[in-house]
């Protein structure tokens, strides 16, 4: 019966100060809000980032002129963007000179916003174009749904021929009829419909089949000459992976011409790597975000602290006449040390509440999955009790020792 009277007590004190209240909850929502909202959107994609990052086929590596990702590498973009392009010539020289050494070996090269159509229908200005080889769909995880792949016919002819993504094939042919053999246009260039690819769905928000696919050697004669190509290599087998890679690589240094004092000028990127690097990105961003998150909490903790010791001073008629009439020290550090408890905690869990929304909000345009951080709830709630409590504990402390005859005194 003490304690609820105890609880009842805290709760009014803080009624009859609502703005005084309200605006120190806030303090501590904001500070909880930046590490809830940051972590569960990054708690959500981190559950889907091995599906996501996973854009290659199975035992498949891919070379390139760039990193997926420039992020901690210590090199800025200028650095990579100054390597020279790796020319169709050279990934002709590395496919010759890795002979017997993989499953398949693809070239591929892309550019964006573009626009495709079919008699009245159009696609959106942002179809991927793809300049590829036979090998394209085997070592990046597509299979043909109908019709047929590219043929080394038309690698050899640079035909205007054309594969299509599900995406675009369903934008062009929305009643499902077989495209096969029909002619589209791409950027008013007429193309013939060789067959159309799987579904493979979207990773992070961005589609993997809104493209097409054409010839390599197409692409370099009628869209982008000097652009860099990149080269898949698909292992013999798991087992054959890493001494792939360092096969591969050794190839592509004969192929670039470069000696032995020469750095690489080229990447190597894997499903492994592209995941390693999203980690250390979600690394730094959490650790930002927890730091923030720190130093607005304690800023809330210190304001805590504040409101109590007015609380304190404007209460001290009240708590002189209650150890007047038998009021233990005991019971008035408890009713502080409530009310900086309930201050605190209220504020951690509107933080949470809003920071969970907005970081599902930010999963979501990822089309990812909603998430309940129960890890960081749990630990927001801990952190926002021990602020509560240490911040709590000196008004409390003052508060109880107060002299009851000082306190009655008339100011």
């Amino acid at each position: 019966m003490l304690l609820r009277e105890t609880i009842t007590q805290a709760i009014y004190s803080l009624a009859i100060n609502k703005l005084r209240s309200w605006l120190t909850i806030m303090g501590v929502a904001v500070g909880v809000f930046s590490i809830i909202a940051v972590m569960t959107a990054l708690d959500a994609i981190d559950k889907s980032v091995e599906s996501g990052l996973t854009s290659l086929g199975a035992n498949t590596f891919q070379i390139q002129k760039n990193p997926a990702t420039t992020f901690g590498s210590g090199h800025s973009r200028n650095f990579y963007a100054n390597r020279k392009d790796i020319t169709y010539q050279q990934a002709l020289m590395f496919r010759k000179g890795m002979t017997g050494q993989a499953r398949t070996i693809g070239f591929i090269i892309s550019s964006m916003a573009n626009q495709a159509k079919f008699a009245n229908l159009t696609t959106n200005p942002d179809v991927t174009i793809t300049g590829g080889d036979e090998n394209f769909s085997a070592s990046s995880g597509y299979t043909v749904a109908s019709g047929r792949n590219l043929s080394e016919g038309d690698i050899r002819s640079a035909r205007n021929t054309v594969v299509l993504g599900s995406e675009v094939a369903a934008t062009l042919f929305p009643s499902g009829e077989n495209p096969q053999n029909k002619l589209i246009k791409i950027n008013g260039e007429v193309y013939t419909i060789a067959g159309v690819l799987n579904k493979k769905g979207a990773a992070f928000g961005q589609s993997q089949d809104n493209f097409v696919l054409i010839p390599i050697t197409r692409y370099l004669s009628h869209i982008n000459e000097k652009s860099s190509l990149s080269i898949t290599i698909e292992a013999l087998s798991r087992k054959d992976y890493p001494l792939a890679i360092d096969r591969a690589i050794g190839t592509m240094r004969l192929a670039r011409g470069l000696t032995v004092k020469d750095p690489n000028d080229f990447e190597i990127r894997t499903n492994e790597s592209l995941i390693d690097s999203f980690r250390d990105i979600q690394q730094a961003i959490g650790t930002g975000a927890f730091i923030i998150s720190f130093m607005a909490l304690l800023t809330a903790g210190v304001g805590i602290m504040n409101i109590m010791l007015v609380s304190v001073t404007e209460r001290t008629r009240e708590i002189g006449i209650r150890k007047s009439i038998g009021a233990p020290r005991g019971i008035i550090l408890l009713q502080f040390l409530l009310e900086s408890l309930f201050l605190s905690l209220a504020g951690g869990l509107i933080g949470i509440t809003i920071g969970i929304l907005i970081g599902n909000v930010v999963a979501l345009q990822f089309n990812l999955p909603p998430i309940f951080p129960w890890l960081w709830v749990t630990v927001s709630l801990f952190v926002c009790s021990g602020i509560g409590m240490i911040f709590g504990l000196f008004p409390a402390w003052k508060a109880a020792n107060l002299n009851p005859v000082e306190a009655l005194r008339p100011k």
